[in-house]
């Protein structure tokens, strides 16, 4: 498995925005078509969306050649109170419809970490 790169950041709008120009690269550099690279971009943003909800301060943002390119965010940090949003909802249905293959993992009954994956 090729790892293209890792980051950690704390949960901020501005620095979203930043990942998300971030991933376009990546995604670049994976041979994704553009369509799909905006649809990854999507994902990653939403992603983190929905840690920043959990209550998570931070995350990590990981890259991956694995059957296409394979992208894991994950929580870091003491959760603080969450704030769930009903836009979380629509987080979740657009990650299913947008990503050929996601996965998401608990602990302690909170969202602690999302993968999904994306072809050539």
């Amino acid at each position: 498995m090729k790892e293209y790169m890792t980051i950690a950041l704390p949960l901020s709008r501005e620095l979203m925005t930043a990942l998300r120009l971030a991933t376009g690269g990546v995604c670049s550099l994976a041979g994704v078509d553009l369509e799909r690279s905006e649809d990854c971009k999507v994902c990653v943003t939403e992603s983190l969306l929905l840690l920043m909800h959990a209550g998570y301060p931070s995350a990590r943002v990981g890259f991956w050649e694995e059957d296409g390119l394979l992208v894991r965010v994950s929580g870091e940090g003491e959760r603080g109170a969450a704030a769930p949003t009903e836009e979380d909802e629509i987080s979740f249905a657009l990650l299913g419809a947008l990503a050929e293959q996601t996965e998401t993992e608990k602990e302690g009954g909170a969202l602690a970490r999302l993968s999904f994956r994306f072809g050539k």
